[in-house]
Formats: structure tokens, C-alpha cells, sequence
């Protein structure tokens, strides 16, 4: 653990300030742009022009009860109101853009007040974002549903007396690229009472823990040690994996305290053997516990120094320049100071990826160019349609990963990713032809198993690529007809259908938009089993790559095998909300 009190900690709390100053002014350029226009709308009508109105209501989504000073405004800043005490508005605005009052509302789905896009919005602090208007509401008379943050709060403590500037730290449930992981996501720091509080949070699944703390009386002892408190796991476990997951509904407030032990840390220092890699190095130490523990670099001493208490630790350092090295070493604590083996950095490494065309279709033509900064080429072969990465596949580890090296030249046709560091990583291809039929590395099906990248060469990837692909075609049941005169949520979308690979087979994620017919169509699916799920709503992270995520899911949709060419029409049921498994 580093223990650094002055500079760094001045840094981190002027972050914070700027963080919490910057939240606090998010409302006000709105309010300002929609006020003014509002102001000079209603001058510029005419005494015999009669302006056209849009009405109604903003409540909260959980309670239903009417929010009063919510701020209603269109989406081009031109108009905007405060509800009453009622949460009722009324916007008036020119005959001549009465055109414009179809109201299209979706909730966007991210993390945070990431608000909804819409001609008309609503917002107001303590809410997150806005949903769909109820069924049966017109242009003329709304319903826009706000939904209320979710808190959690506690208190970090030694016995009964609290520990102070403590900094808490949550992770949050996120499904990135069909595949469930913890994603760090608010940090806080506990006041002289020891209370930490996160808001503004939307319904999920959270994990909690503090970081290390120095004593505030960090005096070495005689076997050059000192004391501290080692990160606390919710609700007082032993390791990350083990942290209860904390459940938070929408507008929920969750209290979640931490009982933090001291206990004596020891001296640690790591050489570095590289002497010219300056001042820009990461340093990251993990545990068998999890995250929470930090070590330090000193530049003029060419070393890794800090505190650590007693267990096993893999001190891992990187320094991003042109070429990214990285370095890590092996660190047993076990009663006193310890003095880990020279770090050598050394470069990452590379990969070669093998492209196979097995296509039938010769006619094909869909070009690419490149921009290298100096000139302008066409991208030739697969180059020109296949895109190829690496991400992170450790839970809870910070995303990391690397992608193509870019080319350098109209007739580079290699595919080679560059500075990979040591670790295991998800390969994602996209493809713009065809689809990606296998991707292996000797027996390894990197479809569907993680890359395990260590120092050293690395044998190539082999990709096989074709275009034998199945058409699928259907109609979603219990739709109900849409209203004449009521516009279509997202986008014009009814609904929307995911086929969801089975679990090894070889087909591929799919999202389809359902048309206004209740239909969907699709003539590029990969050959494979899939269940074919039909929703009211945008599902935008579906952990499908998952299959015990997608358990609830067994008994719902419509399963389907699709091979080589083949042309299949299918009938898929509506999962409503009270049938919904995330319910």
C-alpha cells in the first residue's frame, strides 16, 4: 500500500470537488436555454394566432404520485417549464410547428442520470432517467414517468469509532458484450462520522468495499512496519468473491456498514531493473482477496515501495509509451519487511491472426479506406470487412485489451495486434461478410473460451470465414394493435427480438426490430441453434453469453436450429413485464 498524505490526496479531493461542483450546474444551462427561448415564443406570436399546447403530467415511476418543479423541456432547448406542484405543465409554442408535437420517449438504458432522448423530456435532481409514456397517452395529454435514484449508505467503523477518510468503493453489475462483470463505478470517502454515501444509482446489483487506509498515526515500528486497516468486503468477508451482492430497486435506499481491523503492514520494496522507463509507471497490486491494495513507484530510486500486511500478493507494473512493457513478480508478506526480485519490463507481445475466405459469393463489393495521417488508401481482403480485438475476461479487473495494428500501406493485408499484455482476454471479431464460422488457437475455440496470453511467442489465431448463411423469418404474438394516433416508441419499433445462441453451438448473437406488422427478418444468421426471445422494450444487455445467467430464460421464446442456407418462418411470444424472468 502506498500511504501518501499530502499531494496526492490534495489531487483526489480537488477530483472530487470539481465532480460534485460540476453535478451541481448539470440542471442549469437547461433551465436558462429553455426559459429564454419560452420568453421570446410568446412575444413573437400574434394576437389572432392561436398557439398549439401539449399537456401533462410528470410522476414518479415507483409511486405514481405527481412530482412538483420538475423541469419539462424540449429536446432543442427552445421550450421549457416547471411542473407544478401538481406535476402538471403546459407548453405553448407556434402554429407553425405544431408538426413537431409527436413525442417519441425511451429510456436510454445506461448507467446513471443519462436522462432520455426525446422531443420532449423531464428531469429533475434525485430522478434518473424518464420511460416510455404510458399506453393510451395522446400528443396532447402525457404521462412521463421519472425514475428515482437508488441510494446506499453506511459507515465505515473501528468498533465504535468511525474511521475517516476512508475511501469506499462500489462495483457495479454490468453485462458488457453479453457477458456479466463487475465494473468499478463510484469511489466516496467517508467524513469525520465515517459516512459514505453513493447516489444517483439506477436499479442493479452492487458490490461494496473500503480500500486500505494508513493509520492516522503511521509511526514505524521497530522492524520497520507500521499499521493500517486492509480493505473491508461487504459484509465483512474475507474476499471480494465472497461480497454479498447488494440488491437496490428503483428508488430503494440500502445501508451497508463496514467494520474495518488494524492491523501491521510491512515494508516492501521491488527493483526495477529498467533504469530509462521514467516516471510513468502503473503499479497494480492484486491478492487473493481481491482488489483494494496499492503500491507505489519512486522515479529517483528506480523502485516499487510501499506497505503491504501479511498474504500473497502479484505486483504487476506497466508503462504505457509507444511500445507498452509491463513487468510482474511474485510477493510473499509473512510477518516482516520484504524485499521482492528485480522487475524487468519487457514489451508486449504480439499476434498473428490467420484469415480463411471460404465464400461463395465472388461478387461481393463493399470497399474500405485508410487514413494513415498522410494519405488516403483503399483496404484491401479481409482488411477491408473484418474488425479484431482483445478485452479483458478477469471479473472485477480494470478493462484492458489491444486491437488491429493499423496498416501501412494499401497492399498490408496482415492482421496483427500488438502490445498485449500477459493475462486472458475475450477475442471479438465483427465481420461486414459473411459470418466468423471458427476462430481457434491449436484446441482452444476462441468463440467461446477465453485467450490466455503469456510472455513469449504465441501461436497465430486461425479464423475461418463464409457466407453460407440461413434466413430467419416470423411474426411476434400478443402484440396489441397499435393506436392510430399514437406515436411509436423507439424509433418506430414495436418490439424486439434477440436470437440468443444455444449454449455450443455455433451461431451468433442477432438483435432484431420488429416492424409495425409485428415482423422481423433476418437473411444473415450464422447456421446454429438459437432460442429466439420477443420483448415490449429494448434488452440491450442480455448476458447471452452467459448460460447460467440465461436460466430463467429456458421456458421462454421459441428455439430454432437453422443450417447452411436454409430459410425458416417462425412464431414468437411477447414475454410481457409480469412474465419477464428480470422481474
Amino acid at each position: 500500500m502506498m500511504f501518501v498524505p499530502g499531494a496526492a490526496r490534495v489531487a483526489t479531493f480537488t477530483q472530487q470537488r470539481k465532480f460534485v461542483f460540476l453535478n451541481a450546474i448539470r440542471i442549469t444551462p437547461i433551465v436558462l436555454c429553455g426559459l429564454i427561448p419560452l420568453y421570446s415564443v410568446a412575444q413573437t406570436v400574434q394576437p389572432d394566432d392561436q398557439p398549439a399546447k401539449i399537456s401533462g403530467t410528470v410522476i414518479n415511476s415507483v409511486t405514481k404520485a405527481p412530482i412538483g418543479r420538475a423541469l419539462v423541456f424540449t429536446s432543442d432547448n427552445r421550450l421549457a417549464m416547471l411542473t407544478d406542484s401538481e406535476g402538471h405543465f403546459e407548453l405553448a409554442f407556434p402554429r407553425e410547428n405544431a408538426g413537431m408535437s409527436g413525442v417519441t420517449v425511451f429510456r436510454s438504458g445506461g448507467y446513471g442520470n443519462t436522462g432520455c432522448s426525446s422531443w420532449l423530456q423531464a428531469r429533475k435532481p434525485g430522478y434518473l432517467d424518464c420511460i416510455p409514456s404510458p399506453p393510451g397517452s395522446s400528443n396532447t395529454d402525457l404521462t412521463i414517468a421519472l425514475v428515482p435514484e437508488a441510494l446506499i449508505h453506511g459507515r465505515v467503523s473501528v468498533g465504535s469509532e468511525p474511521l475517516s477518510a476512508t475511501d469506499v468503493q462500489l462495483f457495479y453489475r454490468e453485462v458488457v458484450d453479453g457477458l456479466p462483470r463487475w465494473v468499478p463505478r463510484h469511489e466516496a470517502k467517508t467524513n469525520s462520522a465515517g459516512e459514505f454515501r453513493f447516489a444517483e444509482l439506477p436499479a442493479g446489483e452492487y458490490k461494496l468495499l473500503s480500500r486500505e487506509r494508513a493509520d492516522d498515526d503511521p509511526v514505524p515500528d521497530a522492524t520497520g512496519g507500521m499499521f493500517g486497516y486492509p480493505p473491508v468486503f461487504y459484509p465483512g468477508v474475507v474476499d471480494f468473491a465472497s461480497t454479498e451482492t447488494i440488491h437496490v430497486s428503483e428508488g430503494e435506499s440500502v445501508e451497508a456498514d463496514l467494520v474495518a481491523a488494524r492491523q501491521p503492514y510491512y515494508r516492501v520494496n521491488i527493483p526495477v531493473s529498467n533504469a530509462d522507463i521514467g516516471a510513468g509507471l502503473n503499479v497494480t497490486v492484486r491478492s487473493q482477496a481481491g482488489p483494494g491494495y496499492s503500491l507505489g513507484y519512486n522515479a529517483a530510486r528506480n523502485r516499487i515501495e510501499g506497505f503491504l500486511p501479511n498474504g500473497n500478493y502479484v505486483v504487476e507494473a506497466t508503462a504505457f509509451r509507444t511500445n507498452v512493457t509491463s513487468g510482474m513478480v511474485n510477493l510473499k508478506i509473512d510477518g516482516t519487511a520484504a524485499e521482492g526480485p528485480p522487475m524487468t519490463l519487457v514489451p508486449g507481445g504480439s499476434m498473428v491472426l490467420d484469415v480463411k475466405e471460404h465464400f461463395t459469393d465472388t461478387t461481393w463489393s463493399n470497399p474500405s479506406s485508410w487514413n494513415d495521417g498522410k494519405r488516403t488508401f483503399t483496404l484491401r481482403g479481409p482488411r477491408a470487412y473484418l474488425q479484431a480485438q482483445l478485452e479483458s475476461a478477469d471479473d472485477s479487473e480494470p478493462m484492458r485489451g489491444t486491437s488491429l495494428r493499423p496498416p501501412t500501406g494499401p497492399s498490408d493485408e496482415s492482421f496483427v495486434m500488438e502490445n498485449i499484455l500477459p493475462g486472458r482476454y475475450w477475442l471479438r471479431l465483427n465481420t461486414a461478410r459473411g459470418y466468423v464460422a471458427s476462430a481457434r488457437m491449436g484446441d482452444v475455440d476462441l468463440l467461446r473460451q477465453p485467450l490466455v496470453v503469456t510472455p513469449g511467442p504465441a501461436a497465430p489465431i486461425e479464423v475461418e470465414l463464409r457466407d453460407d448463411t440461413a434466413e430467419i423469418k416470423g411474426i411476434v404474438t400478443g402484440l396489441e394493435a397499435p393506436l392510430a394516433d399514437s406515436p411509436s416508441l423507439y424509433g418506430g419499433a414495436r418490439a424486439w427480438t434477440y436470437c440468443i445462441p444455444l449454449p455450443d453451438s455455433p451461431g451468433q448473437f442477432q438483435e432484431l426490430a420488429v416492424s409495425g406488422e409485428a415482423q422481423f427478418n433476418s437473411t444473415t444468421m450464422a447456421p446454429g441453434g438459437y432460442r429466439v426471445l420477443a420483448f415490449a422494450s429494448p434488452h440491450n444487455h442480455l448476458p447471452y453469453r452467459d448460460a447460467d445467467a440465461m436460466k430463467p430464460y429456458e421456458n421462454k421464446g421459441t428455439l430454432v436450429q437453422l443450417s447452411a442456407g436454409q430459410r425458416l418462418s417462425v412464431q414468437v411470444p411477447l414475454i410481457t413485464e409480469s412474465d419477464s424472468p428480470e422481474k
